[in-house]
């Protein structure tokens, strides 16, 4: 039956017009609200579900007829209102730091500890080559750094007299932030990217302990490094494991595309680079101003680094909140 041919439906379409009108300018103002009050809220869910009642019965009346398609599109409007996901409030916030990091983290985790386990052979393999030959120190290190070693000067006492600890936190951490954005990214070249990142700089820091041990300054560099460096490590094999993730995705697709696998699996994986950035923060704050200094001592600097690792890992665990972390557990086990 058509509203054509009954006249009760045809007067029942017009008498509904006006009230479509109104409910298509909601949906509309319903798009654009990006803080909706609670009574914008209830506004707009009292009009998706007149829309919605109103559109069946127009489906029966005119079924695939430009009404019905024209009160499809304004419903889909309203429908995506009432769905999408909350803004960043106070409790997404607390969703994203005990629910979305610690599954996110849970999920590339075997990746993390095989990139750590790459991590440290690189390591081995670049003390190894410049202790078994010193010359070839010059690939990874500067002819000043170089000439500050041989004459017994270690370049990492010095950074303080070019500025000062707030400015030198901040180059940092925008280095770091680089490094971390790059092993990521480079991830998803199949997680070749990745692998090299991890390995090259595996080799510069093995490397660099071998040479500065050659001229008996391998225990202040390593002094240097205990406050920072577990949790500056730790951060660069988690982001290259979340690349490698993606990487994974790409080769071997779980479902459907390539391209909806690498989505679905950089919304798995996306919280645990906001958590990269953050210990990263911490870790520049502490290499600008407690690591140049020399008058702390290695178990301080010692007690720094491990309790800043420990406090990392019981978050990124879920163990910081027993609820979170058997959600996490969970959906690492689905």
């Amino acid at each position: 039956m058509s509203a054509n041919s009954d006249p009760e439906a045809a007067i029942w379409v017009r008498t509904h017009a006006s009230q479509w009108q109104a409910l298509a300018a909601e949906a509309a103002a319903a798009a654009q609200r990006a803080r909706p009050t609670s009574a914008e809220a209830l506004q707009t869910l009292r009009a998706y579900r007149v829309l919605a009642r109103h559109l069946a019965t127009v489906r029966a009346l005119q079924p695939g007829g430009v009404l019905a398609a024209a009160l499809e599109r304004t419903c889909g409007g309203l429908h995506t209102a009432v769905n999408r996901p909350p803004r960043l409030t106070r409790a997404r916030w607390g969703q994203l730091f005990r629910d979305d990091i610690p599954a996110a983290a849970a999920t590339v985790r075997p990746l993390a500890l095989w990139l750590a386990a790459l991590l440290v052979g690189s390591a081995l393999a670049g003390w190894w080559l410049i202790n078994t030959y010193p010359e070839l120190v010059s690939l990874i290190a500067s002819p000043q750094m170089i000439d500050g070693v041989e004459h017994g000067h270690l370049w990492t006492y010095q950074i303080l007299n070019i500025a000062p600890p707030a400015l030198l936190s901040g180059r940092i951490v925008f280095n770091n932030v680089l490094v971390t954005v790059g092993a990521f990214c480079f991830g998803i070249l199949f997680g070749l990217g990745a692998f090299y990142m991890i390995a090259i700089n595996g080799l510069m820091l093995g490397g660099l302990l071998a040479f500065t041990h050659q001229h008996g300054l391998g225990l202040g560099l390593l002094k240097f490094t205990l406050a920072h460096g577990p949790v500056e490590l730790s951060v660069m094999c988690l982001a290259a494991a979340a690349g490698t993730a993606l990487g994974e995705a790409l080769i071997r697709p779980a479902e459907g595309t390539r391209a909806q696998a690498v989505r679905r699996r950089a919304a798995e994986v996306g919280p645990l680079l906001i958590a990269c950035a953050l210990l990263l923060l911490g870790s520049g704050l502490i290499e600008g101003f407690i690591s140049p200094h020399p008058g702390i001592s290695i178990p301080a600097r010692l007690a720094i680094g491990l309790g800043y690792w420990t406090l990392m890992m019981l978050w990124l665990s879920g163990r910081l909140s027993p609820r979170i972390g058997g959600s996490a557990a969970r959906r690492e086990a689905d």
